[in-house]
């Protein structure tokens, strides 16, 4: 009987990841063991250099065929269970394609695409934009699978957990717009939609491909409204819309664009958006911020004018 033999987990991802979480930890702690048990299972063989995001290791690697291809290693939890789920959903239209998958701890193996060359590279900044929008549009008409999260059970949790966050901000008039932001989502929740979604389709999370031009990558999928999937596209490239002199004329190019493309009704999407503002500045919130994100509050102003 052969072993397997460990992959090398880069210490900058480590130390990133792993914190003092006890979960993260222990998942940090198996990975050389996972990586290497998965090389072996899938015939695979190391390409090139390792690189990491936030939360994930991606392992260039070529198949027992030679194709190329991306072993991309990270911890299972809930907003990763269910990518195995969208991806053959989508079955790589419009995102990358799902070749194999580890049932067991979320792991996947995917086409390769050229990580040198993400949209956010992309020098005209409107031509970007369109590019997302145009590839979101393809996403969110594909219906969700059964079984995936729902932005329903999502939207419905932020809303009960909204009062409870109200005093930990500073300003009356940020808790007043959060407030605003809670009865947005409630006026929407009942009709919270069936969509796939991508949840995170930024423009690092599109690369340059082959068979397209552009390709998604990195999603974590929802079943909802396509209206929830907008922020990522408004508050990226951010310095960009700074540098234009009117943020909030910037911003709503933005959102008509993405709105017309995608074929949403416009006060839906603008409540969506304010259901992302929410969810962001609840996060803050359980991180011990006590004022909003600047960023996420410019928006949320301009599409309430």
């Amino acid at each position: 009987m052969t072993t397997s033999t460990p992959i090398d987990v880069p210490d900058e991802f480590a130390a990133a990841y792993g914190g003092t979480d006890a979960g993260r930890l222990a998942w940090l702690g198996d990975l050389p063991r996972l990586g290497g048990e998965l090389m072996e299972r899938w015939g695979l063989r190391p390409d090139g250099s390792s690189a990491f995001g936030m939360a994930s290791l991606v392992l260039p690697v070529l198949r027992n065929d030679g194709t190329p291809a991306v072993l991309r290693l990270q911890q299972l939890r809930e907003e990763t269970v269910d990518i195995a789920a969208g991806l053959r959903a989508w079955d790589g239209d419009g995102i990358v394609r799902l070749l194999e998958h580890d049932e067991a701890s979320s792991c996947q193996l995917v086409e390769r695409l050229d990580a040198a060359r993400p949209l956010s590279s992309l020098p005209d900044e409107r031509e970007a934009v369109r590019i997302l929008a145009e590839l979101l549009a393809r996403l969110t008409s594909v219906p969700a699978p059964a079984g995936i999260r729902r932005l329903a059970d999502v939207a419905a949790a932020m809303v009960e957990q909204t009062p409870s966050a109200l005093p930990a901000l500073a300003d009356p008039a940020e808790r007043a717009l959060l407030r605003d932001c809670a009865a947005a989502v409630a006026e929407l929740v009942d009709e919270a939609g069936d969509r796939l979604l991508h949840w995170d389709l930024h423009y690092d999370n599109v690369l340059a491909a082959e068979r397209e031009p552009w390709l998604a990558i990195d999603p974590e999928p929802l079943a909802g409204d396509p209206g929830f999937d907008l922020m990522p596209a408004l508050d990226n490239r951010w310095e960009e819309v700074v540098a234009g002199g009117d943020v909030a004329r910037a911003v709503r190019y933005r959102f008509d664009l993405l709105t017309e493309v995608l074929g949403l009704d416009r006060r839906r999407a603008v409540g969506w958006t304010l259901g992302r503002v929410l969810q962001n500045s609840l996060w803050d919130v359980e991180d011990g911020k006590t004022a909003l994100d600047p960023v996420q509050l410019a928006i949320a102003e301009a599409l309430r004018r």
